[in-house]
């Protein structure tokens, strides 16, 4: 059976006024409109697309991008709201309903909310819903301190930012953690510091062994290697300009603080380029 929701890898059964009908091993078909369908292909070649339901509630494919996929989260934004509920832009042409009893609070035309894509198994109907923490589970966990993690930021809270782990469990990354500006929706990676009682989860955005320098500099430059996957084109030969551009500091500040993490050996250093070890 062709499933809804996700990405499928279809035959090409037939050329038709209307488009391409698509089909998998189960003889199910359905249709991929003219306007999807690609310039060049061959009859009963295979084609990736993503497979909804239209208007009139038929299972269709498409080559447009979807902003979620079943059983993940996402951030989009409620283009109306009406009778039955709240619809959000999620890329395709029919919009995602999110129904009453799935929002968290009323939802706001206009505004963005992290949102979970689920499926009605009654109906095979395509839903979203805000109810975030019901979908995330913490009681089996598949990480263990140190992992790096991929992270959604949902919630701020009195004591930092909650964020969903690999799509699956509940982390918090506490204030003192966060050193640079957060929103909700924001993707990054993360690691998993540490794991406390009912498996509740603390979560930093520095890697394991970070160490918080004296040197203000020092921290600005290790954060700055954070942020771009461990590489900074800087270093001992750089132009003074570069680096106040870059850093807004002096390069006699920059050397010195770059020396303080050498020292420390949290980075290799080269003419044009410094790296973290």
């Amino acid at each position: 059976m062709i499933e809804i929701g996700k990405y499928q890898i279809l035959k090409i059964l037939r050329k038709t006024s209307v488009g391409l009908y698509l089909g998998d091993e189960s003889g199910e078909d359905i249709l991929l409109p003219n306007k999807y369908c690609p310039e060049k292909y061959n009859l009963e070649e295979e084609i990736e697309v993503f497979v909804y339901r239209d208007n009139m509630e038929r299972k269709i494919a498409t080559n447009l991008t979807p902003k979620i996929l079943l059983h993940e989260f996402a951030l989009l934004q409620v283009t109306t709201v009406d009778t039955v509920g709240a619809f959000m832009d999620w890329g395709l042409e029919k919009e995602l309903l999110v129904p009453f009893k799935e929002q968290r609070q009323r939802m706001v035309e206009g505004r963005w909310y992290v949102v979970y894509m689920d499926i009605d198994t009654k109906t095979d109907r395509l839903y979203a819903s805000n109810k975030i923490e019901k979908r995330l589970d913490n009681k089996i966990l598949t990480v263990k301190e140190g992992d790096s993690v991929d992270l959604l930021v949902f919630h701020k809270t009195d004591l930092g930012f909650s964020v969903i782990i690999n799509n699956i469990h509940k982390g918090l990354i506490y204030n003192n953690d966060v050193f640079k500006v957060l929103n909700i929706g924001d993707k990054l990676t993360g690691y998993i510091k540490k794991i406390r009682e009912e498996n509740k989860i603390d979560v930093s955005i520095r890697p394991a062994g970070y160490s918080n320098y004296n040197n203000t500099n020092s921290n600005i430059i290790y954060n700055k290697l954070v942020e771009n996957n461990g590489v900074l084109a800087l270093g001992d030969k750089s132009a003074p300009e570069d680096i106040y551009s870059y850093l807004g500091i002096s390069k006699k500040e920059f050397k010195k603080a770059i020396g303080a993490l050498y020292k420390d050996k949290k980075i290799k250093i080269s003419p044009k380029e410094i790296r973290l070890i």
